[in-house]
Parts: C-alpha cells; structure tokens; sequence
C-alpha cells in the first residue's frame, strides 16, 4: 500500500474526528490485502482501540458444516456484535475475550477504554449481521497472484487451508454481500 493512499484514509479519518466522536473505522477485505497492516499502522498513529476479527474465529463447538456453509459464518459475528459492537456504542468501558487459536479457548478477558477512534479489522467485519455501525469503511483488494505469493510467506501448515477453505469461503462472503458497493474507500 502505497503513502498515497495511507494519506487518503488519514484525511478522511480526521475529517471525520474533526465532525464527531467517536469514530468507528472498519477493514475488510481479502486475506492478505494488507488489512492487519494498515490496521496497525493507523493505530500507532492514532490514540485508538484496535480491534481484529481474527479474535472472533469459531469457538470449536460452533464449527459445524451448517455454520461452515452459511456465507459469512466463519467468525462468531454473535459475540463480536454484543462484546464489542453493542458496547463501543455505550460509550462505557467494557471488555471483551479473544479467541486463543492454541488452546481453541476464549482468553482472559481484554480491558476497553471508550476512545474518539475505534478501528476494526478483518474479513467479515462488514457482516450485514451488524447493521450500519460504522463510520468509515474500506475494503482493501489483492490480486489471486499476490494474494498467493504474501500467503506462501505464511506458516507452511496454514497454506492448505488458507487456499481451500479460507479464501473461498472469504470470496463467497465479499461476493454474496456485495461488499465493495456498501465501502467508502476501496484500495
């Protein structure tokens, strides 16, 4: 992603903060498109609360073939929209628990104080399941080809699943929803 177009999105966000607050950015898009890392970036430039869908994976009881086959069902949007949607609105300290990918377990739970920034990244983090919450939302494109060299960088025993369950079930969720035409920015 190129300094261009992180200057677009910090403008638009202090456009945004110079309107209201809080403010409530989301990230989504395909995996490796660079989401977690522009995610990061704006946070070390910002005083914000960072928040990744990734955190929100199925608990193991919840990975079932119906809630695989259901478009979107990949995260548990249930929880992500009461532990962390429906209290950033409060405006009242609150915390959440993430999901712990070694123990397959909810961690201990994760302090949130309420800031004028918020931003959410991950795919499925415009899941038409949570309505209208946010006040920017961009969706961050990669090419197949790109996409497949920045996943071969990952973990080796992650590959098969990323290119057989993850980035289809991902594509048929951008698709079915109709994400790109519901975004502010697309880069």
């Amino acid at each position: 992603m190129g300094e261009a177009v992180e200057q677009q999105i910090q403008t638009t966000i202090d456009a945004l903060l110079q309107r209201r607050a809080p403010v409530i950015v989301a990230i989504d898009g395909n995996c490796g498109a660079g989401k977690t890392t522009l995610a990061g970036k704006l946070a070390e430039l910002y005083d914000c609360n960072l928040f990744h869908m990734d955190d929100f994976f199925l608990r193991p009881e919840q990975r079932t073939p119906e809630r695989y086959e259901e478009v979107g069902g990949n995260v548990d949007y249930e929880r992500f929209r009461e532990e962390v949607l429906q209290p950033l609105r409060s405006g009242n300290p609150f915390s959440y628990r993430p999901f712990d990918c070694k123990t397959f377990t909810l961690a201990a739970p994760v302090p949130v104080s309420p800031k004028a920034l918020t931003i959410i990244e991950g795919s499925y983090s415009m899941h038409p399941y949570f309505g209208s919450p946010y006040d920017l939302k961009i969706l961050l494109t990669v090419s197949p080809e790109l996409q497949r060299r920045r996943i071969l960088m990952r973990p080796k025993h992650l590959h098969a699943q990323f290119f057989e369950k993850w980035i289809p079930m991902e594509n048929r969720y951008l698709e079915a929803f109709r994400i790109g035409e519901t975004c502010d920015l697309i880069f």
